[in-house]
């Protein structure tokens, strides 16, 4: 047995579990740090720091609590929830490289340690140079960020090391290209969604596509749930699609009859962000859902195993 391949397990002969406890880890403060971001934006902090990477000329790490009150709140907490995303990003992508036998897998966590890095310049450049086109990347990329790491998550989980057993029927292909339709739609939709956010556009596009969304997803569900019951690792997401479907939609009709009508809403102040902050949160909870789905169907059509785990037993070394 090979030195390098004994590094990749615990003195058990159990796989290393970290790179998942860290991906999982990294999602969770991934999804914080929407939720940062949608505070900034809608309560307008997003200036409230003028420069970058600096904080009012104070290293970021160093700045006192004490001055960080009202924008100032928003924009900094963002930014140091940022670095700890970064910093998690950075570990698992360490740790991937130590451990991981499957080299697509350790180029995958390669790959989010870059856009982290382009996530954070963008959100930098969005302070200097004052442009609502960078404001709409960044929030973009986050939600493209956040599936990746959640897709780490499950590749880096025990599921994923075990062998599949393929869907029957012919039409399992279909099944792939309905979730796959529903993953880009959704995403489409939360960059369009960026896009009215940020400069009050196309609001038809971003009803049109939620209206195809809530076409996509039921059938989605219905077509897993009259063929593949037996299949929990389907089921479960595709019913939790559906829940966060219904969701989405009532937080949409609140955050329009806010934005764009005179209608007097109950506790103005509070709904007012509160219901384009769930929006945002709700839609990239949508995104994930729809994403496992996609992986997970996409892994159950009959493909091989990949490279580093064919032929092993879950949770013991390789004769």
């Amino acid at each position: 047995m090979s030195e390098s391949l004994s590094l990749r397990c615990d003195r058990g002969g159990v796989e290393n579990p970290w790179p998942h406890r860290l991906a999982v880890i990294t999602t969770g403060a991934t999804f914080l740090l929407i939720l940062a971001g949608g505070l900034v934006t809608n309560t307008g902090a997003g200036l409230a720091v003028p420069d970058w990477p600096t904080t009012f000329g104070y290293n970021m790490f160093l700045y006192p609590w004490s001055k960080m009150v009202g924008g100032i709140f928003y924009e900094h907490s963002h930014r140091l929830i940022g670095s700890v995303v970064g910093l998690l990003t950075l570990t698992l992508t360490l740790v991937l490289w130590a451990v991981e036998p499957r080299r697509w897998l350790r180029w995958l966590g390669a790959t989010a340690l870059l856009a982290v890095i382009i996530q954070g310049v963008l959100g930098g450049l969005r302070v200097i140079l004052l442009q609502e086109t960078l404001a709409i990347v960044h929030g973009a990329l986050a939600q493209a960020f956040f599936g990746l790491t959640a897709a780490l998550a499950l590749f880096t989980s025990r599921e994923w090391k075990e062998e599949p057993h393929p869907l029957p029927g012919e039409r399992a292909g279909h099944l792939f290209w309905l979730a796959a339709l529903t993953t880009g739609g959704t995403y489409l939709q939360l960059v369009v969604g960026a896009l009215l956010t940020h400069v009050g556009a196309r609001l038809d596009a971003h009803v049109l596509l939620a209206t195809l969304i809530a076409v996509l997803v039921p059938n989605l569900a219905v077509r897993i749930l009259r063929r593949h019951t037996d299949r929990s690792g389907l089921v479960r997401p595709a019913v939790i699609l559906c829940g966060l479907l219904v969701l989405q939609l009532l937080l949409g009709l609140g955050s329009y009859a806010h934005r764009f009508t005179s209608l007097a809403l109950p506790l103005v102040s509070s709904l007012g962000l509160a219901l384009p902050v769930g929006h945002r949160l709700t839609g990239g909870l949508m995104l994930v859902s729809s994403l496992v789905v996609t992986l997970r169907v996409h892994r159950l059509l009959g493909l091989p195993t990949p490279a580093g785990y064919r032929g092993r037993v879950p949770g013991r070394m390789p004769a």
